[in-house]
């Protein structure tokens, strides 16, 4: 337990000093002295200051990745599968806020040996959301006029971003951002047929009557 403690003490420090530094502007050793840990805890957990930024960047892109398995694996449609992988992938910037603004900022810096195993994992990434896509245009879910790979590019593009902007603090929580992004997401994608099916209803955002629904005595 004590090692898990200064391992993750060294990566909590870490991320606030990369943050706001930059990865070249930090040394193993303000690492260790802001920790509160030692030479010797850092080189126990970490082979060097590559592993550890290589480390950051894994861990939420594992959790992605495994998030976007598991919700092929559990459920049957196309549909299903995309609203959960929609859903796990917003919540990739609640969970990892820290982590994904280092990555963005920093990545360039990866050493080519984590850069490749890091590209590995996205590419993994990306294949199980073509895969959801062309499986929805190919099942008739999906509409066939709309390209798999801009379709797929495009809802990861626009999930990726909120990296830029989201606030734990903000108006709205990650999963209602979530919501947001699904609601938009199968409004442009879905046929009219499976937007009917009653097992998606829950998939859309309720709808708000309009000013000139409402009216005043």
């Amino acid at each position: 337990m004590a090692e898990r403690n200064v391992k993750e003490r060294i990566i909590e420090t870490a991320l606030q000093l990369f943050e706001q530094y930059g990865y070249h502007g930090v040394g193993v050793n303000k690492i260790i002295e802001e920790s509160g840990t030692s030479k010797g805890g850092f080189y126990h957990n970490f082979k060097s200051k590559d592993e550890l930024l290589y480390i950051i960047h894994d861990s939420f892109i594992t959790y992605a990745l495994d998030k976007a398995q598991e919700a092929y694996e559990k459920w049957d449609t196309a549909t299903e599968r995309l609203h959960e992988i929609l859903k796990s992938f917003a919540r990739v910037f609640h969970l990892y806020k820290p982590h994904t603004t280092v990555f963005y900022q920093e990545s360039v810096y990866l050493v080519p040996e984590y850069s490749e195993a890091i590209k590995r994992k996205r590419h993994d990434y990306m294949d199980i959301l073509f895969r959801v896509v062309q499986e929805g245009v190919d099942s008739g879910e999906f509409r066939r006029n709309l390209p798999v790979p801009i379709v797929s590019m495009a809802i990861s593009g626009m999930i990726n971003w909120t990296y830029m902007w989201y606030q734990t603090s903000g108006k709205y929580s990650i999963d209602e951002i979530a919501d947001i992004y699904a609601d938009l997401v199968f409004h442009a994608l879905l046929t009219d047929d499976t937007k009917q099916n009653p097992d998606f209803a829950g998939f859309f955002l309720p709808a708000k009557p309009n000013n000139s629904d409402v009216h005043m005595d």
